[in-house]
């Protein structure tokens, strides 16, 4: 059940506060996780949003349908980020650093992320992947976003954020969240779910551990939002490796 009381705090006391042993629960058995309680409030959704207007924040605008990576506009931001930005990343990056390196020893997969996000990117930024990659995305009617996974570069943490920043249901409709899991000898399974605003799903990157008979295999896993029937949808992306 979801929380629709006003949250306090600052976000980052907010995202101290989730409750790790179900969010990590989820997320092996689903491969995404919503939190319960909200990690912006009302105003901070609405501040977010607004950024999206101001073209100097961004060091780019992809027009999705010119791709053909579905339809719709989102912005990469630039540097320097703006400061709720990334306070969001630095905390959320210690929240789900444990589940990272838990499906690294899973899936036998090496585990290079530091125990701070700021070493992290250090690392990004000498291999080359220099460009920040946290993106506000906006959805009209008749916008969907094709599956996918954000990999952008050689270095990956394997899990991510998209927070919604507008009330579903008043301020858009349709415009789900969307995951594919391809299972090994059966059919894809689907996911969909709503973004309730201020809310943050933590999704994977491009895979979750599954347990198979030999152990543990690696389920690959895809992302995208369905067609926003009417309104207007903004979420916040948090990505946690760098771009080339």
């Amino acid at each position: 059940m979801t929380s629709t009381s006003t949250p306090l705090g600052t976000a980052r006391d907010r995202i101290e506060a989730v409750d790790r042993s179900r969010l990590a629960a989820e997320l092996d058995e689903f491969g995404h996780a919503l939190t319960a309680r909200s990690v912006l409030t009302p105003a901070e959704c609405r501040d977010i949003a607004a950024l999206y207007d101001d073209v100097a924040r961004f060091r780019s605008t992809i027009d999705m349908a010119r791709y053909r990576f579905g339809r719709g506009q989102y912005r990469y931001f630039d540097h320097p980020l703006p400061g709720l930005i990334q306070e969001l990343r630095a905390a959320f990056y210690p929240l789900l650093l444990p589940i990272a390196r838990s499906w690294a020893r899973r899936l036998n997969r090496p585990a290079p992320w530091p125990d701070t996000l700021e070493e992290w990117l250090e690392r990004c930024h000498a291999a080359g992947q220099t460009r920040p990659t946290p993106i506000l995305l906006r959805y009209g009617p008749g916008d969907w976003n094709a599956l996918h996974r954000d990999l952008y570069g050689e270095l990956v943490f394997p899990l991510q954020v998209v927070i919604g920043l507008d009330e579903p249901g008043v301020g858009y409709q349709g415009g789900e969240f969307l995951m594919t899991e391809q299972r090994a000898r059966a059919q894809t399974r689907g996911f969909a779910t709503t973004l309730t605003q201020g809310h943050a799903l933590v999704f994977t990157t491009r895979d979750r551990p599954v347990r198979s008979v030999r152990g543990w295999s690696n389920g690959p896993m895809r992302h995208g939002v369905n067609t926003v029937r009417s309104g207007r949808r903004h979420t916040l992306g948090l990505v946690f490796h760098d771009a080339e």
